[in-house]
């Protein structure tokens, strides 16, 4: 997940909203791409809500791969990230590059530690055996270090999934998303297009084993502080954010009417589509996984990238999903627990849990919402004024 990437100029209303995100004032933006990361983001929900009837067992996962979602949201980081700073080193440091991605990024971080460590004793039972006797101290130490971000090892899983971030899990991408940014800064930003093509291919082989070599055959993983986990979750980064440079810089796009609708339509049935093979773990789950984070969603932001119009409706839409994006992946998961807990738990039946699930999707959108509104907003641009001096972002 990562700064703003709407298309064609913004109004003065929209610019304002938007003052601290990554792209400049007066430099284009990509409201379709920033619309495709808000449909991403709400498929993240969906996927989760449904993981709750899944029993463990992929076959049986309703909207399937939603976890690509992850994968989608890295390379839309380095596509944005090329956009956003690629001509403004001449101008900015190394410092001014992190206070700006701090900005950006932290805030809703902390606030999803805050959400999970209040709703952590919620979730307490047979799923979660560890919590009804996690001490609050403990809680409150966790909640802290989580607002840092910082990967906390097994001694502090407090939940028993081993989660770098027990609290908020999908806070793991974030993490993957600052060492990317670490490492666009220091070393990939000064590469030719042949040198990153160079450690793209790489990347893409080291994908393939994770995809097609590994236990699951899937792109699943990342969030566990170990061998493993480092190696999915590096697996996943490398290739997506180089190829989003890439794109970027090739200047490689694909020009067509109805672009938002296109590769939402594309983006949304490539998450959904089922699990592939006639076991839970067939070599063909993986090499659709590969294939969709290799070719397919390079595409899908081609299209996206293609349309600079960016007029009407849609790109309203677009815009009010892609503003609501990043609250919604970092703020829903708190909510995932409780209902996973209560319908494991309780051996809840869908024709009951659904409309409580369905509950549960709106609540996060509302959290959302009200986080990105009375909090994120606000809070970036206090910060940008404190710490940027209202310099031109």
């Amino acid at each position: 997940m990562s700064g703003s990437i709407l298309a064609g100029a913004p109004t003065a209303a929209s610019a304002a909203a938007t003052a601290t995100d990554a792209i400049a004032p007066g430099k284009p933006h990509y409201v379709v791409l920033d619309g495709l990361r808000g449909v991403a983001a709400l498929m993240v929900v969906m996927f989760h809500t449904f993981e709750a009837y899944a029993g463990g067992d992929p076959t049986r996962q309703i909207i399937n791969h939603g976890y690509l979602a992850v994968d989608f949201f890295f390379l839309l980081s380095g596509f944005v990230i090329a956009y956003a700073y690629d001509d403004r080193w001449p101008r900015m440091g190394q410092r001014e590059f992190y206070l700006r991605r701090l900005i950006r990024l932290q805030p809703m971080v902390v606030l999803g530690s805050v959400i999970g460590a209040a709703l952590f004793y919620f979730q307490a039972g047979g799923l979660f055996p560890t919590i009804a006797t996690t001490p609050v101290w403990q809680v409150l130490l966790v909640m802290l270090l989580g607002c840092t971000l910082l990967p906390l090892p097994k001694t502090f899983d407090i939940r028993g999934w081993d989660e770098i971030h027990p609290l908020n899990g999908p806070a793991w991408s974030l993490f993957y998303e600052y060492v990317a940014n670490v490492a666009y800064a220091l070393v990939l930003r000064r590469l030719s297009a042949r040198a990153l093509t160079i450690l793209a291919a790489l990347a893409a082989m080291l994908l393939l084993e994770v995809a097609l070599r590994g236990e699951r055959r899937d792109l699943i993983g990342g969030w566990s502080l170990d061998a493993a986990g480092l190696h999915i979750g590096l697996a996943r980064l490398c290739y997506p954010f180089l190829a989003g440079m890439l794109l970027m810089r090739s200047g490689w796009r694909l020009p067509g009417r109805h672009a938002f609708a296109i590769s939402a339509s594309l983006l949304v049935v490539a998450l959904a589509l089922p699990r592939l093979g006639d076991t839970p773990h067939h070599w063909s789950n993986g090499l659709y996984d590969a294939a969709c984070v290799l070719l397919l969603f390079p595409l899908i932001v081609a299209i996206g990238a293609g349309d600079k119009r960016a007029t009407g409706a849609g790109v309203r839409v677009a815009r009010f999903f892609g503003d609501l994006s990043f609250p919604l992946y970092i703020t829903h998961y708190p909510l995932i627990y409780v209902y996973t807990a209560w319908v494991v738990d309780r051996q809840v039946p869908a024709r009951i849990g659904a409309p409580v699930g369905a509950a549960l999707v709106v609540a996060a959108v509302a959290i959302a919402y009200a986080s990105l509104k009375l909090y994120d907003e606000p809070a970036r641009r206090w910060l940008s004024r404190r710490l940027l001096g209202h310099r031109d972002r």
